[in-house]
């Protein structure tokens, strides 16, 4: 029986792992503990020795990509904790509804909360959804369209762990990584308008109007994406063209950028509506930044094993593709299935893109074309993202279904229509790109 086990095909082994991370999540509800054991019992089921696979993590961990990944997602956390704290958040949600109607409102909203990835953040949205209505939209429809809409940016939007975690898989720069996720976020949001927003009355325009001093001006209260977008072009405008003049400058790292940048908005935020030492201290060591963190880590450690070879030396990933051309299993239709399913049983960005995209990416080689990456990750990250918006663990489903004392099945089922828009698209938008860019 164990004989059997241990030559079992290596793509068998992969997808056992993955089913693991689905099961003991189930159990557990930790994405952490879920992604070692998975590692550990691929590491094993591979014919690893224990220090074999203590090198393996130690140097996927120890990488300056890690780190900085790592240093990035706490960045994350800490500036929407920063401008939730220091009330930017609540003002900048009121010179939204100052200015838009019933219907706009109720997308708009959750939109501008999605611009920060708080876990849970479509609990902060739902009550600003809900006292966007005149009483008219049943309660389904609200939570519906809060969660819809409260993830519209998730596809590209850089500040997001799962999407930032994506480009490191795939190696894609930010503008690269956006030419992807950009159309798919635009047809998401077609498609709540076309499913959910049109079945809104227009309303009249939001109760924050008759609130003027709450209605501060929009662009100078998105000040902290500003300075980041700002920071970031000029960081790599900057050292492109230092690189230019000086010969042998080493390439920088593409997180260095970002990180620099959300800096410089938490330093900024800062001057504007400074916070004290004991409410930085709750920032900084919060429990949920801190627990995220760990996690990227863990799943980074997965993905090493994923890329790592296999005892005899055979690259890992060179044996599953072997295996896929004998079985004859198309590379389309396993970019699609295991990142769905990843999603599903994950909820996170982090957890579908840490558990699938090793799988996808392997099957492309050692040095795939920009537009095999690009149309594949399309593929991933598209159905991946579904699974995820879809799942009965994400935590906003959770908390919005709780919030509008509606069932969680139901809120499901409701969000199918656009769901499958998405699909339908990204199967398109991907075959498109395979065509244009070979």
């Amino acid at each position: 029986m164990i004989e059997t086990l241990l030559a079992a095909p290596v793509i068998v082994k992969v997808l056992a792992a993955l089913l693991l991370i689905l099961v003991v999540n189930s159990f557990c509800k930790h994405l952490t503990v879920s992604v070692a054991v998975a590692a550990l019992v691929l590491g094993i089921w591979c014919g690893h020795s224990w220090s074999g696979m203590a090198r393996i993590a130690w140097e996927r961990f120890a990488s300056a990509d890690s780190f900085l990944l790592m240093l990035l997602v706490l960045q994350v956390i800490w500036l929407s904790s920063q401008m939730s704290a220091t009330g930017m958040m609540d003002d900048l949600v009121a010179a939204v509804r100052a200015r838009v109607s019933q219907r706009g409102a109720m997308a708009v909203l959750p939109a501008v909360i999605g611009l920060l990835p708080m876990p849970g953040g479509a609990l902060f949205s739902a009550p600003l959804v809900d006292s966007s209505d005149s009483g008219a939209t049943s309660a389904g429809l609200k939570a519906q369209t809060n969660h819809w809409f409260r993830h519209v940016w998730e596809y590209w939007w850089p500040l997001y762990p799962g999407v930032l975690l994506a480009m490191q898989l795939t190696r894609l720069e930010v503008w690269q990584f956006m030419l992807v996720g950009v159309p798919l976020s635009l047809c998401a949001i077609a498609a709540g308008w076309f499913f959910l927003l049109r079945r809104i009355g227009r309303g009249a325009a939001a109760t924050a109007a008759a609130q003027p001093g709450r209605s501060a001006g929009f662009l100078r209260l998105a000040v902290p994406f500003v300075v980041i977008v700002g920071c970031y072009t000029a960081v790599r405008v900057g050292y492109a063209a230092m690189a230019r003049a000086r010969v042998g400058l080493p390439e920088m790292n593409s997180y260095v950028p970002i990180v620099i940048g959300i800096y410089w908005a938490m330093a900024v935020l800062q001057r504007q509506r400074p916070l004290g030492r004991s409410q930085w201290r709750e920032i900084i060591f919060s429990r949920r930044a801190l627990s995220m963190a760990v996690v990227v880590a863990v799943v980074q450690v997965y993905g090493a094993f994923i890329q790592s070879n296999l005892p005899g030396g055979q690259p890992l990933v060179a044996r599953m593709r072997w295996e896929m051309a004998e079985w004859g299993i198309p590379l389309l239709a396993i970019a699609m299935i295991v990142p769905l399913v990843s999603g599903l049983g994950t909820g996170l960005s982090v957890g579908f893109v840490g558990a699938s995209f090793p799988i996808v990416l392997s099957l492309l080689g050692k040095d795939p074309s920009l537009g095999a990456l690009l149309y594949t990750t399309a593929l991933a990250y598209g159905f991946g993202f579904i699974g995820m918006l879809l799942s009965p663990v994400h935590v906003c489903l959770v908390v919005c279904s709780e919030h509008f004392h509606t069932r969680v099945v139901g809120n499901i089922v409701g969000m199918l229509k656009p769901a499958a828009a998405v699909l339908a698209f990204t199967v398109a938008f991907s075959l498109a790109l395979k065509w244009l860019l070979p």
